[in-house]
């Protein structure tokens, strides 16, 4: 039996979205900046999916520029907010929680003379909004708060954050890196106070390689790539259309049973709360928890004497796939920012697995996780 249980990290592309991308390879492969029929043919592959997403979201499909996934959308809205708005001020307020697709954005805006503030967090991952009220500054340009952590599920009230940094000044914009929050919740930028929101396909059984930053109408960037003038000039380049059809795809079938398929969801990460509870392991520590403060698709374990990378291998050989932090960083080893920022234990550091669902996961893939657990724990605190 293989039970993959690592879709915070990627997921399985939907049959749906790939035969659109096949036909968008096969069929209608022409530029879509050509003049001719053949790109013409190209182009309705963009316009159906911006206006599928827009749909999702009420917004304007003129406000979505489609990106290489959720790293550039980061990059594009922190570095092109810092460079056209640093006449108004040099200061950026984020989280200690943030992807490292955003902290290393701003340690290298910090290189060309900007600030930044960093809010802290709780044992549940969430910012005070009175310290928020202390760091704004008339110097801040930009607020940017991760909608989902991808580590731990904690979900930050952005209305509740934007109308704060709004009422303080307008013209501050409001970003939230919403990669692990598109297609598990509603989110309606208008209503939200949101300017900017990135978003990476793969997150929502999409293809990778493609995401889109949205962009509010009366926001000003600037474009972090040039060149042949695509997208309004905010993002140039030959667009990548499989991958664009496939993103919009997705984010239509995100939204077409949503109700649904986010409760059942949420039935798996409470089964898995229950089920590790009942263990009665006081080694065992969970730093997701139930309720609508925490997404339902991610669950973080903390378990004393057991090395994460050994456990994450040891199941790996029992066919069970999860993470031992956030894949994106996995290149690179260190003790993660956001269980420090949540003030684990030193003992749990080194010892957090992530299990992260999908709508493809069912409870009796659960229980076959549950079982190894049971009979690896001991066996590998043995060794520690």
């Amino acid at each position: 039996m293989q039970v993959y249980l690592d879709n915070a990290a990627s997921t399985r592309v939907s049959k749906s979205v790939i035969e659109l991308m096949n036909k968008a390879m096969a069929e209608d492969y022409a530029n879509p900046s050509a003049k001719h029929l053949k790109g013409m043919e190209a182009e309705k592959y963009l316009k159906e999916a911006a206006a599928k997403i827009a749909k999702t979201m009420k917004v304007s499909e003129k406000e979505l520029v489609f990106t290489s996934g959720g790293t550039e959308s980061n990059n594009m809205a922190l570095i092109g907010t810092a460079m056209a708005r640093q006449r108004y001020g040099k200061h950026i307020i984020s989280t200690a929680i943030e992807h490292s697709a955003v902290h290393q954005v701003l340690v290298h805006l910090a290189d060309l003379g900007f600030e930044y503030s960093i809010l802290k967090v709780d044992e549940k991952g969430q910012i005070s909004l009175e310290e928020l009220k202390s760091l704004l500054r008339a110097d801040t340009i930009l607020v940017s708060v991760m909608y989902v952590n991808n580590e731990i599920g904690a979900v930050q009230d952005i209305k509740a954050i934007a109308d704060i940094v709004h009422g303080y000044n307008k013209d501050i914009y409001m970003h939230t890196d919403a990669i692990q929050a598109y297609g598990k919740f509603k989110i309606f930028p208008k209503k939200e106070g949101i300017d900017l929101l990135s978003v990476s396909a793969h997150k929502l059984h999409g293809p990778k390689g493609s995401g889109f930053l949205y962009i509010d109408e009366r926001v000003n960037i600037k474009p972090i790539i040039y060149g042949g003038g695509q997208q309004r000039g905010l993002r140039s380049g030959t667009l990548n259309i499989p991958g664009i059809a496939g993103l919009g795809e997705a984010a239509k079938e995100a939204y077409e049973d949503f109700d649904k398929e986010v409760e059942y969801i949420y039935g798996l990460r409470d089964y898995l709360i229950d089920e590790i509870t009942k263990l009665n392991d006081e080694g065992i520590k969970l730093n997701s928890g139930k309720g609508v403060k925490f997404a339902p698709h991610v669950l973080s374990i903390s378990i004393s004497g057991v090395r994460a990378e050994v456990l994450l291998h040891a199941m790996e050989e029992r066919g069970v796939y999860i993470a031992s932090g956030s894949a994106c960083s996995s290149n690179h080893p260190g003790l993660s920012g956001t269980l420090k920022g949540i003030g684990l234990k030193e003992e749990f550091l080194s010892s957090t697995v992530r299990v992260s669902f999908s709508k493809y996961n069912n409870k009796e893939e659960l229980d076959f996780f549950l079982a190894n657990l049971k009979e690896l724990i001991p066996q590998l605190r043995r060794y520690k």
